[in-house]
């Protein structure tokens, strides 16, 4: 299907004054993909990242950026064999989500249950499979444990918060960064929320932990937020670093603190994993796919733009003035 669209394009790196909303042409097909045509995409700290040229893998100038979007099926390629046309889908696009239409592989294109809605689904794969995998696959969870979550308040924050109790966690702690941020993730679930700026994150945590320390920490600050949660990492305890919104400064940690008390240190990257491993998200996906549509899982959206006002969105993001997910909707 030939024809003209609108997208946002990253013109160069820099700040959000860079995106600019234009007319270009529709992505052509491939034989594994399918033509989607966009009703919400979601907006990540990852866009934000690659805007600025700091995220892992992202292309170079001019580009659309975006990593997860909701739409309807227009067109599917010759090889495409478990999709259809008409069919509401979700997906992880080849090309960038912030645009009227996107073409995405179909071993990344997952269908939507009837019951959930275009903009719920658009927030849904990169922070409910990261959140999955982190605790599930990276974690790898038991009932009863402690997980502390930092960024709480924030997509993958009130969705890794629900699953780690839908999941069996005995104990989820999140740390926000002010006080007007600690209600979001109290309404996921979180029993306790400490805002790190104002208080001794590590202390706190050793408190309610009875001294113990967390079994599992979900970190996607870095630097030295990192190197503090080793303070209050239990024995046998699982840190995973999955991003680094505090910058490029990575977080230290001496070996000598891993071997005798068996606690490992892990980085992981939904990101990584659909370029490199597309196929190993389609279960996670299946997996908690089934928490949204049996009502169990809830994806809080804060904020809603139009595709045009993108700038703004990100602007929103970057500030951390926004809690839950940010959706950004073509149709005015």
């Amino acid at each position: 299907m030939s024809g003209k669209m609108n997208a946002v394009i990253v013109t160069k790196y820099g700040g959000p004054e860079v995106l600019e909303y234009r007319e270009i042409d529709r992505p052509t097909l491939e034989p594994t993909e399918v033509l989607i045509k966009v009703e919400a995409a979601s907006v990540n700290f990852a866009d934000i990242k690659a805007r600025s040229g700091n995220y892992h893998g992202a292309e170079a100038p001019p580009f659309i950026p975006g990593l997860d979007c909701s739409g309807v099926i227009e067109e599917v390629g010759r090889e495409v064999t478990q999709l259809r046309p008409g069919q509401r889908v979700m997906a992880f696009p080849s090309t960038g989500s912030y645009a009227e239409y996107v073409k995405a592989k179909e071993v990344l294109t997952y269908p939507i249950p009837d019951n959930v809605d275009f903009e719920t689904a658009a927030a849904f794969p990169t922070v409910a499979i990261t959140s999955y995998n982190l605790l599930v696959k990276m974690a790898r969870i038991q009932a009863g444990e402690s997980v502390l979550i930092h960024s709480a308040s924030g997509g993958v924050g009130t969705t890794a918060t629900q699953l780690a109790k839908l999941l069996g966690a005995g104990l989820v702690i999140g740390t926000v960064s002010s006080d007007e941020r600690m209600e979001a993730a109290i309404k996921a679930g979180a029993d306790h929320v400490i805002n790190y700026r104002e208080h001794d994150f590590v202390q706190k945590v050793n408190e309610l932990t009875d001294g113990q320390g967390a079994d599992i920490i979900l970190d996607s600050l870095a630097g030295d937020m990192f190197e503090k949660s080793m303070d209050c990492l239990a024995r046998f305890g699982r840190i995973v670093n999955f991003g680094n919104a505090n910058g490029n400064v990575g977080g230290r940690f001496q070996t000598n603190g891993l071997h005798a008390s068996c606690r490992s240190v892990m980085g992981y990257s939904t990101g990584t994993y659909r370029k490199y491993r597309p196929e190993e998200l389609r279960e996670p996906a299946q997996n908690v796919l089934k928490f949204l549509e049996q009502g169990q899982l809830h994806m809080y959206i804060n904020k809603r733009f139009h595709l045009k006002d993108a700038a703004e969105a990100q602007r929103l993001i970057e500030a951390r003035q926004n809690t839950g997910k940010v959706i950004l909707l073509p149709k005015a």
